[in-house]
């Protein structure tokens, strides 16, 4: 991704500019955060962000149930009380720090999860701060025990999170809304929740998914099937750019050559098989979620005598081979795994050394082919 004047900046700038101008009097209401995030193209955490180091120099004065208002002196205020405002540091009361910083993971131990956790591990360590870690199981019930540990513990700096069921309605916003109004900085790895307005360290998920498509239409296929997941909103990204990738081919998706799981259907594959293929009839190539379910559909394949990839070409995401002892190799875009761990745990520090700063990050994926895809010729 390209870098550039940090988002939060242009605001401070306009701020500032309508301030001393004039254009703007002392005691104006300013506009509210959505519509400053419509106006800057930003979002409300960053514009959240600005307000909040503007309010700490006493540019501006929030008032609860009211608004935001400029603070900010008359045009004609000498230049050396504007000065003594511009550089004038934190208030007093700002956040304790404790070199602390959680991490709430749906996973810890298996898959790319490990690789991930070290990465943020080790980065953390290396400037001086320590690690707690809980994970969900991807449990919404288990997320929210987590946080609330946090709220009564109140001793950390910062918490990377990634987000249980992330694609479902989040029954624990209002945890993360108790969190931010301590000026506890959030910032999510692998997705973000569609309620939640926190930056996200990620694979360009939505990217991946047309790369993945486009791979096997390349090689000649036309009645591509896809297998996504449901309750997490990386499956929901993938998806787009999948059906997006056939769009631009000329290719209208019917619906049924398209199956969606969540978390409980994804680790019985076995038990719906029989659906599945029902489900993928006709079609010469598939595009999985990610390696696992890649590596349970070949193993089903070779079941029913299936041959992949002369009958069934497959394209997995994460490319992590060794997760399965070796004994398949899945054509697969590679997950970042540890470097996405410490471009999280690097942009937390900046965010807590620097509340205005804009975590958000997106990662490209490199494509490994290991032979799962047919070159299909007419």
């Amino acid at each position: 991704m390209g870098t550039g004047t940090p988002k939060y900046q242009i605001l401070l700038d306009w701020v500032m500019e309508n301030a001393e101008s004039g254009k703007m009097k002392r005691g104006s209401k300013i506009p509210s955060e959505n519509e400053l995030a419509e106006m800057f193209g930003i979002s409300r955490q960053t514009v959240r962000h600005a307000i909040g180091l503007l309010e700490q120099k006493d540019v501006v004065k929030r008032v609860r149930g009211s608004g935001t208002y400029l603070e900010y002196g008359e045009p004609g205020e000498n230049e050396e009380a504007k000065e003594r405002r511009k550089s004038a540091g934190p208030k007093e009361n700002s956040p304790k720090r404790y070199q602390n910083v959680a991490v709430i993971s749906t996973y810890a131990d298996d898959y790319i999860f490990p690789s991930v956790i070290q990465g943020i591990e080790r980065t953390l360590s290396k400037n001086h701060y320590t690690m707690q870690i809980a994970f969900t199981r991807n449990r919404v019930s288990r997320e929210r025990e987590a946080l609330v540990n946090l709220i009564e513990k109140n001793c950390i700096d910062g918490l990377i999170l990634e987000p249980a069921q992330s694609a479902l309605p989040n029954a624990n916003m209002n945890l993360y809304q108790t969190l931010a109004g301590r000026h506890i900085p959030i910032l999510c790895f692998h997705c973000s929740n569609w309620e939640m307005d926190f930056p996200c360290v990620a694979m360009d998920d939505r990217r991946v998914g047309e790369q993945a498509a486009s791979c096997l239409l390349q090689a000649g296929h036309k009645k591509i099937g896809g297998i996504f997941k449901s309750d997490d909103s990386q499956g929901h990204l993938r998806y787009q750019g999948f059906g997006q990738a056939l769009k631009e081919a000329g290719i209208k998706l019917k619906g049924k050559e398209v199956v969606w799981m969540d978390t409980v259907s994804m680790a019985e594959m076995e038990l719906w098989a029989d659906y599945l293929f029902h489900r993928l009839e006709g079609c010469t190539a598939v595009v999985c979620y990610n390696d696992q379910v890649a590596y349970r559909v070949a193993g089903l394949c070779e079941q029913r005598g299936i041959r992949v990839p002369e009958d069934l070409s497959l394209v997995g995401i994460d490319h992590l081979e060794q997760a399965f002892g070796g004994q398949r190799k899945i054509t697969s875009f590679q997950h970042p795994k540890e470097a996405l761990g410490r471009k999280v745990a690097e942009n937390m520090i900046r965010m807590i050394e620097d509340p205005l700063f804009d975590g958000n990050y997106l990662f490209d994926a490199r494509l490994v082919e290991l032979g799962t895809v047919k070159q299909i010729f007419d």
